[in-house]
């Protein structure tokens, strides 16, 4: 069972969510990392809704929640993020890849992948998430 953060998430049918505020779900293996990105992104105009630990728990809850964003991890112990990016944005979601490595690593990948942009773990802030999304 992927681990459920239990802060401040909400559901946009669960909750009065002001329609400037952008939903995020984060797809990540690491629990500590899930954790430290729900409590910096929620608030400041993002609303983290939910998360999971791998690949097709993502797809599950992405295509459950329909959140604006999807903050995803390249590296997921079932499936690759490029993989899971690809269904995801098949559905119409958005997505924002993200890793510990720089986007240089993976070279073409992230270009062709389909996502709204990349993000370097080092660097993620609400800021930088909207900045990706909104361009």
């Amino acid at each position: 069972m992927p681990f459920q953060w239990t802060g401040n998430a909400r559901n946009r049918a669960e909750q009065d969510i002001s329609a400037s505020e952008l939903t995020v779900l984060i797809v990540d293996d690491d629990r500590f990392f899930r954790e430290m990105a729900a409590a910096l992104l929620d608030g400041q105009g993002l609303v983290v809704v939910g998360d999971a630990a791998d690949g097709a728990a993502g797809i599950e809850q992405a295509c459950r929640l329909r959140p604006d964003v999807v903050l995803l991890d390249i590296q997921l112990p079932d499936l690759s993020g490029f993989e899971v990016c690809r269904i995801l944005v098949d559905a119409g979601l958005q997505v924002v890849l993200c890793s510990a490595r720089e986007a240089s690593a993976y070279g073409p990948l992230v270009a062709r992948s389909g996502a709204r942009g990349f993000i370097s773990k080092t660097v993620l802030s609400p800021q930088e998430l909207t900045r990706i999304i909104e361009s």
